[in-house]
């Protein structure tokens, strides 16, 4: 839908505002816009990053060209205004690539507007400017605001053509809304579930999908969202993990290789999604449950900090082959996990009871004392299961 202009010759609030209040108001702006800010924030915390975060010079220079073109209108009434409308129409974009509704910028620019008549009143008093000024003022001040609005709404009706209306694209638009860390508001979120038809449940479980997993979509439950087109394709489950839903997910995950995060609150989502992606790369099965390797969870969260440990607690095998320092570790770990005899150890890693006593007496020459202190003994056992799981550590010498 193009947006209206002004026909020459037409009528216009503009038309009533002096040119020369234009000159009064320039001095005024860069005030004007970090009030506009900060009183937008205030009142709507969901644009606190918009206005705070890495991108907050691109959305101020917006909103200040916005607030500059104004009044360059009131200099010259055809002054152009397509920068501005392509800025404005991108912020309507942005809501809908958001997953928001338009009620959230259309309430932002009321507050800006607000916030430019309390300054020109203030304006108004320093220079004398009569009553009648001021009322044209504000005419054309909410005129102007109605315009950007259309704008935006141009905008944001475009971007929803394009992600198209079926259920799976809201779906997918409201999960990633929920993964994306923005602290988004309840409300927010419960009007993009209710426009996708799924009840905002308070407990979700993340499944993290190997690169190019394709589930089988007719057998998933259908309150299941998916973004199966990131380069980290990924599912939601909401409320607990049932026994009925396990077995769900394991036959719609049949021939996939798959990593189930832990249930968490649903602000809690995207940490969900990170442990199973932390696992996902040590998955044998076709489905690893992160609850089953809440420890390996843990030791996998700083691999350069185990390799560390590793250096320190391994060194007194750091000399050996790669070979003779392989059967020494298994050796290690089946002890120290067990703390069975030789014979038994020796059925455990399928080799002759003499050997095993062998490794034995090399291994408490090499560690000494180190395998009778607690702490050591812990941390030693710590580097070999995260080694079982990650791989053999390499020697360090």
């Amino acid at each position: 839908m193009a947006t209206p202009r002004r026909v020459p010759g037409s009528s216009s609030p503009l038309d009533q505002v002096p040119r020369e209040l234009a000159a009064v108001m320039r001095p005024e702006l860069p005030g004007l816009l970090k009030e506009m800010a900060a009183e937008i924030v205030a009142t709507i915390p969901e644009y606190r990053e918009l206005l705070e975060g890495p991108a907050a010079r691109v959305i101020r220079v917006g909103i200040e060209q916005n607030i500059a073109t104004f009044v360059d209108q009131v200099a010259a009434p055809t002054a152009t205004t397509s920068l501005r409308d392509e800025i404005c129409r991108r912020f309507g974009r942005h809501e809908a690539l958001e997953g928001r509704s338009l009620d959230m910028l259309q309430d932002a620019y009321r507050i800006g507007c607000q916030v430019a008549l309390r300054r020109v009143r203030a304006v108004g008093r320093r220079h004398n400017l009569s009553a009648t000024v001021l009322m044209a003022f504000a005419d054309a001040l909410f005129a102007y605001m109605g315009e950007i609005a259309e704008l935006s709404r141009e905008g944001y009706l475009q971007a929803m053509a394009e992600l198209g209306e079926e259920p799976d694209n809201r779906r997918r638009r409201l999960l990633r809304r929920i993964l994306s860390g923005t602290g988004a508001a309840r409300t927010a979120l419960t009007e993009l579930a209710d426009h996708a038809a799924w009840p905002l449940p308070d407990q979700v479980t993340l499944v993290a999908l190997a690169p190019g997993a394709r589930p089988h979509r007719g057998v998933l439950d259908r309150d299941v969202l998916l973004d199966l087109s990131d380069r980290e394709p990924h599912l939601l489950l909401p409320g607990p993990l049932t026994p009925a839903r396990r077995e769900g997910l394991t036959a719609a995950l049949a021939g996939c290789r798959a990593a189930v995060g832990l249930t968490t609150p649903l602000d809690g989502a995207a940490d969900s999604l990170r442990w199973a992606r932390r696992l996902l790369p040590y998955t044998t099965g076709p489905l690893t449950y992160c609850q089953d390797h809440l420890v390996h969870l843990w030791l996998l969260s700083d691999p350069a900090l185990l390799h560390q440990l590793d250096r320190h607690y391994l060194a007194p095998l750091a000399a050996l082959t790669p070979t003779r320092r392989s059967r020494l570790l298994d050796t290690l770990r089946a002890w120290l996990t067990t703390r069975a005899n030789a014979p038994e150890l020796a059925d455990q890693l399928g080799v002759h009871p003499q050997t095993v006593r062998y490794r034995l007496r090399v291994l408490d020459r090499a560690f000494g004392d180190r395998l009778a202190d607690p702490e050591s003994r812990f941390a030693i056992e710590i580097v070999l299961r995260a080694a079982a799981l990650t791989g053999p550590p390499p020697p360090t010498r």
